[in-house]
């Protein structure tokens, strides 16, 4: 794995030097798009809608729609002025009860990782998190963004780092329509209560599979097989013949100097007048064949 970020992770006075790693990934399939006529993949140009031309980076500023149709231009100077935490650095403000994070508010995992000589620092800090069941609350900055963060013990070994989104960022749901308290059955609940008992079990995620991703590969696999598969066409390169292009230039090289000797022959019958211009018809030769 390769870090995504280096910094510190600073609780109190004690400051530990870390790297950071992304803890999951997708393991989704994941398809081209094709241009159905010669099976070459699709390319996305950023396009201007109005002056209908595709653009460069250099042509790009960033805007806040705040109306319908209007915006607010906002230049890299002025994002980077922007007040925000340190770059490089894991901020804890808080240890809370694990159980009082509500997991609506995770994001992303990651790996924290000592960096060398902050071996020390960093089992001390995980110990004392796992003894007393805490984790930290905390502020950080990646990919220039500022987001808030549970620092916790991951299988006793690991201090691990999960972004969280702030508490604005979650719906509160008020508008959809759930029964609110009503009358149970007792009998009813009790079936309910011994059916969960019954399907109850320690959490194994290992031994959940995505039916739907063995049965896409399943599918790749027999296509693969069948011999059922496409190919790009091969681009043509281009090609230089190199013996053309010298006849070209020997032949251009000729008419040059030709044209070269008639004007020498006519200045030297027309005096100090054409003298000068020889001047100027010797240093066109000397240039060599045009590389027009």
């Amino acid at each position: 794995m390769r870090p995504i970020w280096n910094g510190t992770l600073a609780f109190g006075l004690v400051v530990i030097p870390v790297k950071l790693y992304a803890a999951t990934q997708r393991q989704t399939i994941s398809f081209r798009l094709l241009h159905s006529a010669c099976n070459s993949p699709v390319k996305y140009q950023k396009w201007c809608s109005a002056c209908s031309v595709p653009l460069e980076p250099g042509d790009i500023v960033r805007g806040y729609e705040y109306e319908k149709g209007r915006y607010v231009v906002l230049t890299e100077e002025e994002l980077d002025a922007v007040p925000g935490p340190d770059a490089h650095k894991v901020e804890i403000l808080d240890f809370v009860n694990l159980a009082d994070v509500d997991p609506v508010l995770f994001e992303k995992s990651y790996f924290l990782e000592p960096r060398e000589g902050a071996e020390k620092a960093y089992r001390l800090l995980l110990e004392s998190m796992r003894q007393q069941g805490k984790v930290a609350v905390a502020r950080v900055a990646l990919r220039a963004r500022e987001t808030l963060a549970v620092v916790r013990t991951y299988q006793d070994r690991f201090i691990m780092l999960e972004t969280m989104y702030w508490a604005d960022e979650v719906r509160s749901g008020q508008e959809l329509k759930v029964p609110e308290e009503t009358g149970l059955d007792e009998r009813e609940m009790k079936l309910a209560i011994t059916l969960i008992e019954t399907l109850s079990s320690e959490f194994e995620p290992g031994k959940y599979k995505s039916r739907q991703k063995e049965a896409l590969e399943d599918l790749i696999q027999q296509k693969i097989q069948g011999k059922q598969i496409v190919a790009e066409p091969e681009k043509t390169p281009e090609v230089i013949d190199l013996m053309e292009a010298l006849r070209r230039s020997v032949e251009r090289a000729k008419a040059e100097n030709k044209a070269a000797g008639e004007g020498f022959s006519t200045a030297g019958a027309s005096g100090t007048r054409a003298g000068s211009d020889v001047g100027g018809t010797a240093g066109e030769i000397s240039s060599g064949p045009s590389c027009r």
